[in-house]
């Protein structure tokens, strides 16, 4: 079965360990998910069965969207709740600075991920590295904070959301959040992500494919059984020439060529 859905994954459970549970609702064994989300967050995760686990680098994934709360004074190596060390007492904060704040985030951005994060260290993923007590740098980053919108403050827990670019941590906002408050520590008590670009949760609705794509379409006017067995197809066959990667429509499915 092709398939390609939004799933909605609970907080509490790995991403890998949510799929597992997808593949057996569905008896498919063929699956795979763009985009992982942390055990500790919940929300939209992309997910494909069959065939179609090969076109997530060709969907319209961003900007993606989040609700996070920021838990302030909260001191956790991970930036979440996972490992929280100390809970400092604080003082409340004017809701103007802490809106301004956020404010200042939109831009870009560079800043350090978090150290448990799957970033590659040496071929190892760094949060490994972090639980073996391994001690490692990360290179900084680069996003876009293409909006931030603060949504209350009951202290000392911030509630705001985040449309951002791909590959942005929300962990490391929260804390870049606190910094700029003047207080030394701040993790995220809970996080969910919103959308990934146009996907949305639809209660598992199969998505149309030809509407998902984020590549242009192009047309072949050789014969139909060329694309059906996937021969090499003549570039004068085709209605767009210059190189690049396109679909094709095939009726009720659709094939992907590079030129």
């Amino acid at each position: 079965m092709n398939r390609l859905f939004v799933a909605y994954k609970p907080s509490g459970m790995s991403s890998n360990f949510f799929l597992s549970t997808l593949k057996r609702k569905y008896k498919n064994k063929k699956a795979g998910f763009s985009g992982t989300l942390d055990p500790f967050a919940k929300g939209v995760l992309l997910v494909g069965f069959g065939s179609h686990t090969k076109l997530f680098r060709f969907l319209n994934k961003a900007p993606k969207k989040y609700r996070a709360t920021l838990w302030l004074g909260a001191k956790s190596d991970s930036l979440d709740t996972e490992m929280i060390e100390d809970v400092a007492s604080l003082p409340p904060l004017p809701q103007k600075e802490v809106q301004a704040v956020l404010q200042s985030l939109e831009g870009a951005l560079e800043y350090e991920p978090p150290i448990f994060s799957a970033k590659q260290i040496n071929g190892r993923r760094a949060y490994d590295l972090a639980r073996a007590g391994v001690a490692f740098t990360l290179n900084t980053i680069n996003s876009t904070i293409y909006e931030t919108q603060f949504i209350h403050y009951c202290h000392p827990f911030i509630t705001f959301e985040a449309t951002v670019s791909e590959g942005t941590y929300i962990r490391s906002l929260g804390r870049i959040i606190a910094q700029r408050l003047g207080v030394e520590h701040g993790s995220l008590s809970a996080l969910e992500r919103l959308n990934e670009g146009q996907f949305f949760y639809n209660n598992e609705q199969a998505l149309d494919i030809k509407k998902s794509l984020n590549i242009p379409k192009n047309y072949y006017m050789g014969a139909s059984d060329n694309v059906k067995y996937g021969r090499v197809l003549a570039l004068d066959d085709l209605q767009e020439q210059k190189e690049g990667t396109y679909w094709l429509d095939n009726g009720e499915t659709i094939s992907i060529i590079s030129i």
